[in-house]
């Protein structure tokens, strides 16, 4: 989720690398409500350089999780991204977003949005407006340039800024961006509501605040979760958490998620890729490829802004990172995987550049339309677009006897296996009381044994495979049930003794949106359907000797709750709507299944 805990650890990360008192030594604080349009008026602390011997442009970063520490004599422990752009000097702005913390307001989830009709409308745009536009005003020894960034739902802010914005503004770095909460981020992927991690996230994110407050109560109910697997299965529907012990309706955003099971105006409203267009500011999305929250954020906030400002100066990093990972001062491994460097080295050299160029007119090389780090290979590769042109997709087929071939020859017939609600798919193996970040990685020995799990794989690679750009899943599947999930995973198999199931790539897909997210059609039980989506991009080499897997399976539990398999309202059905269901995965001439692979050539 939009993990708070990751950004109360971002300090300390500072203050290994500096004396304790570095902040304090080079920054005089000062605190500000500035008035928005609409009167409200938003906390704000600002850290100016003591060195007044230039004019310095301003660093930003509006977020929903305290721009605190409050008092201007309390002073954060680090400053700005990264270290180095804190040494190199900027005004730095911390913001209180409207209605969270000390700043006044009601808060919104994702505030929409909006065309202002009236020059008293606000949505997040016109909020980082009306403060850029206070602070040149009002804060002295400024040179008039502003930047942006923010990680995660601070991303969100970040991106935000982009529509309509202020002229001062020239650089925004959207990271992990929050982005379409339906779609690919965060709340749902296509259409299945991620359960493990909004339950966790939405108990203390969605504690009301009556008025402004520097601390927020802790969680809206106790929950001691040892066993998230079988703690979610003895809760039963979706609609059980709302029982008196557990929401009970006190969370606002989770009574709103569960209120819109489609894609209506409720979440396209919080689409902000629609509202990317005529972007004047330079641009640096910055996403992971083991981001287990919004890796579908960063990829499509550069895409959109590609496809309806295709001038802008719009520049993509993907990393080997986790949620926000590129923030600290090293990164070189990521549980078995070692990546022989550290990774974030190269970043902080970019993100610094970029910052530097646009808000200080110092000299960059140019910088690369896409910085990827190609997994497996462990290497940075540049490439002139996004995806890159040069790779060409290829259909790898499902076959019988679990084979899986990119020769274009049909198979026959087909795989089936139960689904079963009562005992579902894990998403990662063994005992774990919250979402451990490494099920994006780890091995799937464990659902290979499973009877209601399908594995395709080719025989062992005679030469290297390079995978880089979008990945789409095109499965013809029957069900006995009017309604399924489908995941499916991309797994890199080394060769034995060790053996070892690398997931590389996985996404699951709702079967009733196959033909649109705003009006689910049931499935026609024993009526093959073609369900076709598009998975996170990637970059990866599949290394000679090794093999290529794609797993097929009806449950992501407790990931993502459990679709009851019978073409109901999920966040309302009973107990009684949980059938078991007979899934047929087709690999015929007529129905050749697979997984179309973006090949580097």
């Amino acid at each position: 989720m939009k993990l708070l805990l990751f950004f109360a650890a971002l300090s300390p990360l500072w203050c290994c690398c500096q004396t304790r008192n570095y902040v304090r030594d080079n920054y005089d604080k000062r605190e500000a409500y500035i008035p928005m349009r609409d009167g409200k008026r938003l906390y704000t602390a600002i850290y100016i350089p003591k060195d007044h011997s230039q004019a310095w442009p301003f660093l930003m970063e509006r977020t929903p999780y305290s721009a605190g520490p409050y008092g201007d004599t309390v002073y954060k422990g680090g400053l700005g991204p990264s270290p180095g752009l804190m040494q190199g000097k900027f005004i730095f702005v911390y913001q209180d977003v409207r209605g969270r913390f000390m700043s006044e307001g009601s808060f919104r989830e994702m505030t929409p949005a909006i065309d202002k009709k009236t020059g008293a409308q606000t949505d997040e745009s016109s909020d980082t407006w009306d403060t850029i536009d206070w602070l040149l005003k009002n804060i002295q020894g400024n040179n008039g340039r502003v930047g942006i960034w923010g990680i995660s739902y601070p991303g969100f802010y970040a991106s935000a800024s982009l529509p309509g914005a202020h002229p001062a503004l020239k650089a925004v770095s959207p990271q992990a961006p929050v982005t379409d909460e339906f779609i690919g981020d965060d709340a749902n992927h296509n259409g299945a509501f991620f359960l493990l991690d909004n339950f966790d996230f939405d108990n203390f994110f969605d504690v009301p605040r009556p008025t402004p407050v520097q601390r927020y109560d802790k969680t809206l109910f106790r929950a001691d979760i040892s066993d998230a697997y079988q703690f979610f299965l003895d809760l039963g529907p979706l609609k059980n958490t709302n029982n008196t012990e557990y929401f009970n309706h006190r969370g606002k955003i989770w009574d709103e998620y569960l209120g819109h099971s489609t894609y209506d105006s409720y979440w396209q409203a919080r689409n902000i890729r629609t509202h990317l267009k005529n972007i004047k500011p330079a641009v640096l999305v910055v996403g992971g490829w083991f981001d287990a929250e919004d890796m579908f954020g960063a990829l499509h906030t550069y895409e959109a802004i590609e496809k309806q400002t295709p001038r802008n100066d719009n520049h993509l990093i993907m990393g080997p990172w986790t949620h926000g990972a590129w923030a600290g001062r090293t990164w070189n491994k990521f549980g078995p995987l070692d990546f022989g460097i550290n990774v974030n080295e190269r970043y902080h050299e970019i993100e610094t550049a970029f910052f530097n160029h646009y808000l200080k007119g110092s000299a960059a090389a140019p910088l690369a339309e896409a910085t990827v780090f190609e997994t497996g290979s462990n290497q940075w590769k540049e490439y002139m677009s996004w995806p890159p042109a040069q790779a060409k997709p290829v259909k790898y087929l499902l076959q019988p006897k679990g084979l899986l071939t990119a020769d274009g020859k049909g198979g026959t017939g087909y795989d089936e296996y139960v689904s079963d609600p009562a005992d579902p798919v894990p998403y990662i193996d063994g005992v774990h009381g919250g979402r451990d970040n490494q099920y994006i990685i780890t091995d799937q020995r464990f659902a290979s044994k499973r009877p209601d799990v399908l594995s395709f794989q080719t025989g062992p690679l005679d030469q290297p495979l390079t995978v880089t750009g979008r990945l789409k899943a095109d499965i013809f599947l029957a069900s006995t049930g009017s309604d399924a999930d489908l995941i499916v995973k991309l797994i890199d198999v080394l060769p034995e003794p060790d053996g070892y199931q690398q997931l590389v790539r996985a996404e699951v897909f709702r079967c009733k949106f196959r033909n649109s997210y705003e009006k689910p059609e049931p499935l026609v039980p024993g009526k093959v359907a073609e369900i076709v989506f598009d998975l996170n991009e990637i970059a990866h080499t599949f290394k000679k000797g090794h093999q290529v897997m794609v797993q097929i399976q009806s449950s992501w539990f407790p990931l993502v709750d459990l679709n009851p398999q019978t073409f109901v309202n999920i966040p309302t059905c009973d107990t009684s709507d949980f059938k078991k269901a007979t899934i047929r995965i087709y690999h015929d001439a007529a129905h050749p299944s697979g997984i179309v692979l973006p090949v580097l050539q």
